[in-house]
């Protein structure tokens, strides 16, 4: 009765649309005396969970947190929200996993336990710390009692079986990205928690970012992670042949994978027939990616001539399909025109790679199989010349969805750029396109560029697109400076790199 008491005259009148500031005003109170506070958890109504729980975070009331918890009264606690908009500290972080970790050791749950989810991911929930503040929202979404999972189904069989039945597990949402060559601390934290719980803790990734780190390490992380919850997935690391095959393991087991990245994977120059058989293997994983949406290929040295190999695996038709920095041949060009799984694709990028001396009928053929539905072009950088450029114009006039086409670091002329404009004014959804400076806008062979001719060029262009009756498409010119490197965008003026710029 003290406690009812103590907490009526702490938060006496005090309800959801209350002003955010009196409600700061009584969590701070409520927290100067920490044992209190968690006695009066008990009584405390569910709305005022959250306001409570920000202030113990910002203000590092570890044992309050611990206690809030296990009392948690919501299906899901979204950690990662709070800790984008507060910076977290260690043992803030601690406090909230060892809450979790004795509510977990309890046989006999809490009878207010609620708590299903604990969502680490900092860009997920954004809303949910704000709608017990001064607006009329209403909370009954998320005090409802979430349907019951299978785990909960067969408890209450069990139960009425006479058997002891088995707790479900609790879900660790997280998004990992993984670049050093430690393990930070939190997530070393995690990691024990999770390994010591067993299936009682279940640490899901949505999102898995993997760089420069030793494969001990990686393989250390893969054994705690649930990864058939693994739906985007980066490689960045500089990996030879053989090093990706220890990994080939866990990407089979992925089998919710919708995006998958693979970068900088190298070969020894001569080729074995180990590395013939880790081609294979990868090619074969595959077919335990039923899901597979998005594949991303960067700088992969093996290619060249396999690409079928790699790719003749693919059950289910790609959306995006990305080949970015890699030497391939005409056969591979080929292959990529029949393949199965391109004929629906979205997103096409060949950024990178080297197509002055293949025959491009290949691509011309990709683009017309995949005119339907093609939406996005990234040719930049490919070395096309303005008579294979010129060949593509009548597949190019045909894509019906395309919205945005990209071919910067290509030699084209003026004249061929003219060309390209009337071949697409027909389509209506081409909004942006992004073309190199033409070769006419040059001083000499070295490159230098010309900014008072390419304007010139540009405004020629425009005049054309307003001619046509398109003057909203969207034509950027892009080049690298000379001396730099950097791009050099040209729209209505030019978007200078400091080489340009006056000292």
């Amino acid at each position: 009765m003290y406690l009812q008491d103590s907490f009526q005259r702490r938060f006496f009148r005090m309800n959801v649309q209350a002003p955010p500031r009196l409600l700061e005003l009584g969590a701070q109170c409520l927290l100067r005396n920490e044992a209190l506070a968690i006695m009066a958890l008990e009584e405390l109504p569910i709305e005022l969970f959250p306001p409570l729980f920000m202030e113990a975070f910002a203000g590092r009331h570890t044992e309050a947190l611990k206690a809030m918890v296990q009392a948690w009264p919501f299906p899901c606690l979204p950690l990662g929200a709070l800790m984008q908009d507060h910076q977290p500290h260690l043992d803030t972080f601690q406090a909230a996993l060892d809450g979790l970790d004795v509510l977990l050791a309890q046989e006999v749950r809490p009878r207010r336990w609620k708590l299903q989810v604990l969502d680490l991911r900092r860009k997920t929930h954004q809303d949910f710390w704000t709608l017990w503040s001064g607006m009329k929202v209403s909370v009954c979404s998320l005090l409802e009692p979430e349907p019951a999972q299978p785990m909960q189904k067969r408890c209450r069989v069990e139960a009425q079986a006479g058997l002891k039945p088995e707790q479900a597990p609790v879900e660790v949402l997280v998004d990992l990205c993984i670049k050093e060559d430690t393990l930070d601390e939190t997530l070393s934290y995690l990691l024990k928690k999770a390994k010591k719980r067993g299936k009682l803790l279940h640490i899901r990734c949505q999102k898995l970012r993997i760089f420069t780190m030793p494969m001990h390490s990686i393989r250390k992380i893969l054994k705690v992670v649930q990864l058939d919850s693994i739906q985007d997935l980066e490689v960045n690391c500089i990996w030879k042949l053989a090093t990706l095959s220890r990994f080939l393991p866990h990407l089979g087991r992925m089998g919710n994978l919708r995006r998958l990245l693979l970068s900088r994977i190298h070969i020894l120059p001569h080729t074995t027939p180990d590395q013939e058989n880790c081609v294979n293997q990868l090619s074969a994983q595959f077919l335990n990616l039923p899901h597979l949406q998005e594949l991303y290929l960067d700088s992969i040295s093996f290619l060249e001539g396999r690409l079928h190999q790699v790719l003749r695996c693919l059950n289910t038709p790609l959306e995006t399909l990305s080949i970015t920095n890699c030497l391939i041949s005409e056969s591979d060009l080929t292959y990529l025109s029949q393949c199965p799984s391109v004929s629906l694709l979205k997103d096409l990028g060949l950024s990178g790679v080297n197509l002055t001396s293949l025959n491009l009928e290949s691509l011309q053929v990709l683009i017309e199989r995949t005119s339907a539905t093609l939406q996005e072009l990234d040719l930049d950088e490919c070395g096309i010349m303005d008579s294979q450029f010129s060949a593509l114009l009548p597949s190019l006039s045909g894509c019906s969805q395309l919205t945005t086409f990209s071919f910067c670091g290509n030699p084209i002329s003026m004249a061929v750029l003219e060309s390209l404009l009337h071949h697409t004014m027909g389509l209506s959804k081409l909004s942006h396109v992004l073309y190199p400076a033409p070769l006419e806008s040059y001083e000499d062979v070295h490159g230098t560029l010309h900014l008072g001719l390419l304007a010139q060029l540009h405004a020629r262009l425009k005049q054309l697109l307003c001619k046509s009756g398109r003057p909203s498409m969207f034509w950027v010119s892009a080049s690298p400076c000379p001396h730099c490197g950097d791009q050099i965008l040209y729209d209505t003026e030019p978007i200078l790199c400091p080489c340009y710029l006056p000292d």
